[in-house]
């Protein structure tokens, strides 16, 4: 069937019933990292926040992060906020208009349109990778959405994705941000996991920011490879233009009117990470290496099953697609996506949220799989997978890939 010839699209939350929490980030499995806890532990008897947006320091940390990555700018042009919630809510309401995103998408995207009241609409990804829309589906879109009416503004994207796991290939990114800004779209491009890629010698990472450099707010959660997750952190970083600029003072007044303020501990050990020393590239390094080995064997453990997943290239995680196993699941009941995360929850003892909860339709039966639980139960079992050389021979991550290979194999 033709694009034209398709039904109107329709605002998210009309495709089936609301999902009333989200889902947990995928956990690192890691501990914290020594030098960090210092900084927070020297910092903890500072007891004021920060002010909205985040202070000196830590902006000028952000700031010289993102120059290292060929984004150049000031301290000026970065926002913080404790967390990506809140910082994604104060952008889509900075930015007015109907909110594009790909199918599917970080779970946290959704429920913050829906919060704001924003009609928000899904683009089909192309077969290579997630994160990005289909350019051309992207043009179709937003003509049908003008059709009946909607104001198309603001399209997000993940280049380094979550769910998918996924890297787009700069040429595919170039395309759809060029669709997108011919459409008078802005872009926020979370750029969560671009340091978490499993071969970063093997693969390219091209920030939207460098194709569109006025068009493009980048938006980094710490905690995808710099911070640990109980300590919230996110920043964004805006275009050096005077739309861009009232755009960040309106999130800044967002921000204070949400109270969402960094605390100085907090601030302090993330401006330190982002400093980037020493210790704070090899525990990236490290991870980097591990989760190449572990990702690759749950990948491998989802396909000797029959199910279907695309190669993990960056994060923590794989997104399965177990439709190829429908006829087994459903004879133990499950027939949608809630009863697959219901079903695997139980059986791998950790959180294996369905695809419903990152926009895919709830018939289908897809999961995001986490690898943090598979690097051990205790702080030293974690710190020997981190350091070990060939993690896949140390006995309790084989133990590890046994049970959640056991655990699929039960579907065949």
């Amino acid at each position: 069937m033709h694009w034209s010839e398709r039904k109107p699209p329709r605002p998210l939350g009309e495709d089936h019933g609301p999902v009333r929490y989200g889902p947990p980030a995928p956990d690192p499995g890691l501990p914290v990292l020594p030098e960090l806890a210092g900084v927070l532990a020297a910092s903890a008897a500072r007891t004021r926040p920060e002010p909205p947006g985040g202070g000196t320091i830590l902006r000028e940390a952000a700031a010289a992060y993102w120059d290292r990555r060929s984004l150049h700018g000031g301290p000026e042009g970065i926002a913080a906020a404790p967390g990506p919630q809140p910082l994604l809510l104060a952008l889509i309401a900075a930015h007015g208009g109907d909110v594009l995103m790909p199918r599917p998408c970080p779970a946290t995207w959704m429920p913050q349109a829906r919060l704001l009241g924003r009609p928000a609409y899904h683009v089909p990804t192309p077969a290579e990778c997630g994160g990005i829309p289909d350019p051309y589906a992207l043009l179709e879109t937003v003509r049908r959405v003008r059709a009946e009416g909607g104001r198309p503004r603001l399209l997000l994207i993940s280049v380094a994705d979550d769910p998918t796991a996924t890297l787009a290939p700069p040429e595919l990114v170039r395309e759809a941000c060029e669709a997108a800004v011919s459409e008078g779209l802005h872009i926020v491009s979370d750029e969560t996991w671009r340091d978490t890629l499993h071969r970063p010698h093997e693969t390219v990472l091209l920030s939207p920011a460098e194709m569109c450099p006025d068009d493009v707010t980048v938006l980094s959660d710490l905690a995808g490879s710099l911070t640990p997750s109980a300590w919230p952190v996110a920043v964004a970083r805006f275009p050096a233009t005077g739309r861009a600029a009232a755009r960040r003072a309106r999130v800044l007044d967002i921000l204070t009117a949400l109270g969402a303020l960094v605390a100085e501990p907090v601030a302090r050990a993330a401006a330190h990470a982002l400093g980037e020393p020493e210790a704070v590239r090899v525990r990236i390094r490290q991870a980097a290496h591990l989760q190449a080995h572990i990702a690759s064997a749950a990948h491998r453990a989802v396909l000797t099953v029959g199910a279907l997943a695309r190669p993990p290239q960056a994060g923590r995680h794989l997104y399965a697609d177990l439709g190829p196993l429908r006829t087994r699941l459903a004879a133990r009941g499950v027939t949608d996506s809630m009863e697959l995360e219901e079903y695997l929850t139980h059986r791998l003892g950790a959180p294996a949220p369905g695809g419903h909860r990152f926009g895919d339709e709830l018939g289908a039966l897809r999961v995001r799989l986490s690898t943090g639980p598979l690097l051990g139960s205790t702080p030293e079992q974690q710190m020997e997978s981190l350091t070990a050389v060939e993690p896949l021979e140390l006995p309790h991550v084989a133990r590890a890939l046994s049970i959640f290979a056991a655990a699929l194999d039960e579907l065949r």
